[in-house]
């Protein structure tokens, strides 16, 4: 009998807690439709749509002053409002469908937004038109001025008075476009006027400049107007009075569901409360179970403990790979800075090499080995020597044989000390190679002036050995650049090698001449562009973009260093390196682009 009871005891205290807790969640349901949420969420993209239709209107205003003549501005404001609408009605249509008062605002809301739209398409056709004669003015002018100026003596004084006419015109059609009113229309109406009887006077070449700028000023006179009337229709629709209505529909609309949210929280309340006293019931033998939980917790920290320690040794093997990987990455870049330092000191030996064999082969056909034949003689007739200057036909020849010989010694001696001197340069620059190269690993780079076209004649003196044996004639088209701040020996790394990858592109090539076009010119005020044109092999399209990798190479005997320093050279000093090929057997141009800094406007 006691068995029975407990048993039936405990299913009606099943029973009595699955109806409380059936009663509980319909409450909740009820109660937390998060109508407050979906409400300010409703008024935010109302706020939304008001700063989108604000920023359309100033994009308008925008285009009016002609801030911008891109009028993508004016089509994205309504391309997101409409994308806006569409989700606040999704959010409100279960809601506000049967509200007539919320209807009629919608209908107002789209109705206004299309006229607005139609508005605004008009202003773009319109306000185009006119922008582009505003923008035409100076140049329908400039060419009347032109026309003007080839006029000379009585013919230009007859044609001051029109020059004149069309430049007031020019100015009062500026300011109808700024401040329109009918005054200034009929001035300038009355301008147009005098221009036309006086344009009959005028030469033929006049006449066509002068109905330009007519023909313009007109087209303003007319367009200016509608553009203005249009701005004020576009200002009168009322858009944001209508998004003002829907925000106090849902305003009002939130305060009738929240009166029936808050009585759904008082019956949750009471329903609530008889849920605590049997969860405080159901408690006591809840307790029976903290044993179990307790034997659990403990089983669990020690194999959470276990975990620890295996996820602290995978750890310390991480680092430890970490660290490995770190100094192969330490050995690699050293060994890469290393190769380029041999790549490019390379490049600058071949110059070296040309510079010491011609200095050899000077100083073997030197011409003092004459000086020691005439001393010969002369010590041969010491004691009858000058009868033998004026009387003998070899004595006769002696005196200017020396003059001869100590203007070819002159000419000799300068020509090896300019030789000397392109040697200590390439030996220079070696040392500064190095010095380049340790940039990489920090060292600042060090600006200084130079003239571009001089560096560039360095660096092809640097391979004119290698071009002369090629054969390889050389164009050279240098703007005008004044002298400039840049890193020296860097930008002449970059051209040297640059200028060497071109005759080598050209060494296979004889169906026609072999050809190196350096191009030298301002990009803009900010940029220099220096390019290195060659009619080579030219570059296949797979290899673009592996053009500036380390070791990359298409030559047996390269290494693929040169281009890859080249490029890292480029970003050291702010710029870039770029290379263009039409395919293979067209030629490739490499172009150089770096920071433009005039030496005089250091500080």
């Amino acid at each position: 009998m006691s068995l029975s009871r407990r048993r039936s005891g405990q299913m009606l205290l099943g029973l009595i807690t699955l109806m409380l807790a059936s009663t509980l969640v319909f409450l909740y349901l009820k109660s937390t439709r998060d109508q407050t949420a979906s409400y300010t969420q409703s008024r935010d993209l109302i706020r939304q749509l008001q700063q989108l239709n604000a920023q359309w209107d100033s994009e308008v205003l925008k285009a009016r002053i002609a801030l911008t003549h891109n009028y993508d501005p004016l089509v994205a404001p309504l391309l997101q409002m409409t994308k806006i609408w569409a989700d606040l009605e999704n959010r409100s249509a279960y809601r506000n469908s049967a509200d007539p008062r919320w209807q009629a605002n919608r209908d107002a809301y789209q109705a206004a937004i299309r006229e607005k739209a139609r508005l605004v398409d008009q202003f773009k056709s319109h306000n185009a038109v006119l922008r582009n004669s505003l923008a035409f003015l100076p140049t329908a002018e400039d060419d009347i001025q032109a026309q003007f100026h080839r006029y000379e003596g009585e013919d230009r004084l007859q044609l001051q008075s029109v020059a004149t006419d069309t430049y007031d015109l020019l100015l009062s059609s500026l300011e109808f476009a700024q401040v329109t009113s009918d005054d200034l229309a009929a001035d300038i109406l009355v301008g147009l006027g005098k221009l036309a009887v006086n344009k009959e006077r005028l030469p033929s070449d006049f006449q066509a400049p002068v109905d330009i700028l007519s023909n313009h000023i007109s087209l303003i006179l007319r367009e200016q107007p509608m553009v203005n009337s249009l701005l004020e229709r576009i200002a009168a629709v009322p858009v944001a009075a209508l998004l003002d209505d829907l925000t106090t529909d849902l305003n009002q609309d939130q305060q009738a569901a929240d009166l029936i949210d808050h009585k759904y929280h008082r019956y949750l309340l009471i329903f609530s409360g008889m849920l605590v006293a049997l969860l405080l019931y159901l408690a006591v033998h809840l307790l029976r179970s903290f044993a179990e939980i307790s034997r659990v917790n403990r089983a669990l920290q020690a194999a959470n403990e276990t975990l620890e320690q295996r996820v602290e040794r995978r750890t310390q093997q991480l680092k430890d790979a970490q660290s490995e990987l770190m100094d192969s990455a330490r050995q690699a870049g050293m060994a890469e800075i290393a190769t380029n330092v041999l790549h490019n000191v390379g490049n600058v030996l071949n110059s070296v090499n040309i510079s010491a064999d011609l200095v050899t082969r000077k100083l073997r056909a030197s011409k003092a080995l004459g000086l020691g034949k005439a001393m010969q003689l002369i010590n041969e007739h010491q004691a009858d020597l000058g009868a033998f200057i004026t009387h003998d036909e070899k004595g006769k020849l002696l005196p200017g044989y020396l003059n001869q010989l100590v203007d070819a010694i002159g000419v000799e001696q300068q020509a090896m000390v300019d030789e000397l001197a392109q040697l200590s340069k390439s030996v220079d620059h070696i040392k500064d190679i190095v010095s380049t190269q340790q940039s990489y690993a920090g060292a600042s780079s060090l600006l200084e002036p130079l003239h571009i076209s001089a560096l560039m004649e360095d660096a092809l003196r640097m391979n004119a050995g290698a071009l002369s044996r090629h054969r390889v004639t050389v164009v050279k088209q240098y703007a005008q650049v004044p002298e400039i701040l840049a890193d020296k020996h860097r930008l002449l790394l970059i051209m040297v090698n640059l200028i060497s990858n071109a005759k080598y592109a050209m060494a296979n090539l004889a169906d026609r001449p072999r050809q190196i076009t350096l191009t030298v010119q301002p990009q803009d005020d900010n940029t220099l562009k220096i390019s290195v044109k060659d009619d080579g092999e030219g570059i296949p399209a797979e290899n673009m973009t592996r053009i500036f990798t380390h070791g990359f190479t298409t030559r047996k005997e390269g290494h693929g260093f040169g281009l890859h320093s080249c490029a890292l050279a480029a970003v050291e000093m702010k710029g870039q390196l770029s290379a263009h090929s039409d395919g293979p057997g067209l030629g490739a141009v490499f172009t150089l682009t770096i920071p433009l800094t005039l030496a005089g406007s250091r500080a």
